[in-house]
């Protein structure tokens, strides 16, 4: 009874939507663009002379622009955050990987509302925020999804990528992929109101450009350097701003597809990115990047367009952020947005509209690895606790605590009142929501859903024990590797939802004179041993690179499923285990993951 209880928590707000959606009226179609990694000074709209941006400043251009928009430091809260227009510890975001970038289940999404309100909506991209259903897209709002639902993706031509729930091997650079199927779903959808986002993979790493975008920077010269010189690498920034041309490139793409059916008047068209820029490169002078809650880390650009309603060429200068999104869209559009719990986030509609109105002064809050930064419309508290003048010194460089102390002694008490209601008050500041990557979530993996009964373990959502390692530091792309021992063994705490038959997958390596091992895979009291052959050891890739990998980051290889057979899985919840019962050879496989499909 409980186990049937807690399906149906889950669920019931799927099946709620799923039934109370009507018939779109004329509202806008809505196209969302979020760059991953692109920094404030990426754009030459921004100023950035070393770039051409010209599709994504023509959204600016023909619309309003957010002068100071804040986002998070990283990538799944900034997501998060648009999703629901809530900062993101609220929902359960308190990492980037190994299950810690989930959105928990009771938040409605943006995607929801215009689900329920009649719209098509489809996500082709980066998901970040929850892999296995009902934490997948496809549980919150989105109709269909094409991408990876992970941080980082180790393979950006011919990649493998997830389309509704199952892998497929595709052909070309990942931008172009993704950008493929959005203009197939905005042809399908045309006669209808559609929700189309489209989050990009880049400039994120693995340093990856197109070889055409490539050959345009890898002689040109740095003329507008990072903040710190002395830590920009030159090809990293040559490389970054290939990946955004060619991004700017599949902007122009999904602008031209809009004009092509006379849909680019009825249509809201945003582009953002989630974070500062991830390597020290121009930011207009700016303290900080990714990672940091100085300004560098937190400002973004921030373009909307709606030809028919917005005036062109607007800027707002009141600060705002990636919480405002759902109110701003949602009220535009005439949707109602789901579910009753507060927002963070303001409807910007009056500021977009140009209209005279009072608004009311605020503080925006950003937070990574325990740090806590307030932003107002003139200054910065920074995680330290100096206050800065901002329209004084925009580049933080002198505090003015002593000529400003009762407003020093309000952030920081604004500081400290939101950080003991939003991140739970008195966990030490450098552990709370560290977010580190390396420490698997506790919350269980949800398995065992009829309308979705594919369930991916990869193993950034695993737990390694005994000698097993993953590939690399960043967990998110990352395989297990170093199974040599019987008392080894990967573990993800499931909790299954139906009672009955699975099929078990293995996505694996394995060296070809170690093919042989028998390995078994448990959950409670059900047991699944099979041997690990054929030996497959294929080579890493070397073709997937445009600069030397770090060692942080996994190179990849070609995987193969081994099919260890059915197994019935009773509900409830408990760790499955992948362990080696004999090991004839010197090692056992390195494992990506493991697959569990519900058969009835």
């Amino acid at each position: 009874m409980k186990s049937i209880l807690r399906l149906a928590s889950l669920i019931l707000p799927w099946l709620l939507c799923f039934h109370s959606r009507a018939p779109a009226a004329d509202g806008p179609n809505i196209v969302v663009f979020l760059a991953d990694d692109a920094g404030w000074g990426d754009f030459s709209q921004s100023g950035n002379r070393q770039v051409s941006t010209p599709n994504i400043d023509s959204i600016a251009k023909g619309g309003v622009s957010l002068d100071r928009f804040f986002v998070c430091p990283v990538c799944s809260p900034t997501r998060a955050e648009f999703l629901t227009g809530r900062y993101h510890p609220r929902g359960g975001v308190r990492g980037v990987s190994t299950g810690q970038e989930r959105l928990n289940l009771d938040e409605r999404t943006i995607s929801d509302a215009f689900k329920a309100a009649g719209y098509a909506t489809g996500a082709f991209g980066k998901w970040h925020n929850g892999s296995q259903w009902p934490y997948h897209p496809m549980a919150r709002g989105f109709d269909e999804y094409f991408g990876h639902t992970s941080g980082h993706w180790g393979e950006y031509f011919d990649a493998p990528l997830e389309e509704n729930g199952r892998m497929i091997r595709t052909k070309g650079y990942i931008v172009d992929v993704c950008t493929d199927r959005a203009l197939v779903f905005i042809e399908k959808n045309k006669a209808r109101p559609f929700l189309c986002y489209v989050p990009f993979t880049t400039p994120h790493s693995p340093w990856a450009a197109p070889a055409q975008d490539w050959q345009r920077f890898r002689d040109k010269p740095i003329t507008q350097t990072a903040t710190d010189p002395t830590k920009e690498l030159a090809d990293e920034t040559r490389c970054a701003l290939a990946m955004i041309e060619n991004q700017d490139m599949n902007v122009g793409r999904v602008l031209a597809k809009l004009r092509e059916h006379k849909l680019e008047d009825n249509t809201i068209v945003l582009y953002f990115s989630d974070n500062g820029p991830n390597s020290a490169r121009w930011t207009g002078g700016m303290k900080g990047r990714k990672g940091t809650t100085d300004e560098g880390g937190v400002r973004s650009v921030c373009y909307l367009r709606w030809p028919s309603k917005l005036p062109a060429g607007h800027a707002v200068t009141e600060i705002a952020g990636a919480i405002d999104l759902l109110p701003t869209l949602t009220a535009l559009a005439g949707v109602k947005r789901l579910g009753d719990k507060p927002l963070d986030g303001r409807d910007l509609t009056p500021l977009l509209m140009k209209q005279k109105i009072d608004w009311p002064e605020r503080m925006i809050f950003s937070t990574w690895a325990g740090n806590v930064s307030v932003r107002t419309q003139t200054h910065r508290l920074d995680n330290t606790g100096q206050l800065f003048d901002m329209v004084a010194d925009p580049g933080q460089v002198k505090p003015v605590n002593g000529a400003r102390p009762e407003l020093a002694a309000q952030l920081v008490a604004a500081a400290q009142s939101w950080r003991a209601e939003v991140l739970g008050g008195n966990m030490p500041a450098k552990t709370k929501g560290k977010g580190d990557g390396n420490a698997v979530d506790p919350r269980p993996i949800p398995v065992g859903f009829r309308e979705f009964p594919i369930t991916m373990l990869p193993a950034r959502d695993g737990e390694p024990r005994g000698g097993v390692k993953r590939s690399s530091g960043a967990p998110n792309c990352s395989y297990f590797v170093n199974w040599t021992s019987k008392d080894d063994s990967m573990v993800w705490l499931l909790d299954v939802h139906s009672t009955g038959r699975y099929e078990a997958t293995i996505d694996y390596t394995c060296p070809v004179p170690d093919a042989g091992a028998t390995v078994e895979l448990s959950f409670k009291e059900a047991r699944l041993t099979e041997k690990v052959t054929p030996g497959w050891d294929p080579p890493l890739y070397t073709n997937q690179d445009t600069l030397p990998r770090p060692p942080v980051e996994s190179r990849m290889k070609e995987f193969r499923t081994l099919r260890l057979g059915e197994v019935m899985l009773v509900a409830g919840q408990a760790p499955l285990t992948l362990r080696a019962l004999e090991i004839p050879g010197k090692s056992v496989m390195d494992v990506r993951r493991v697959t569990l499909k519900l058969l009835d």
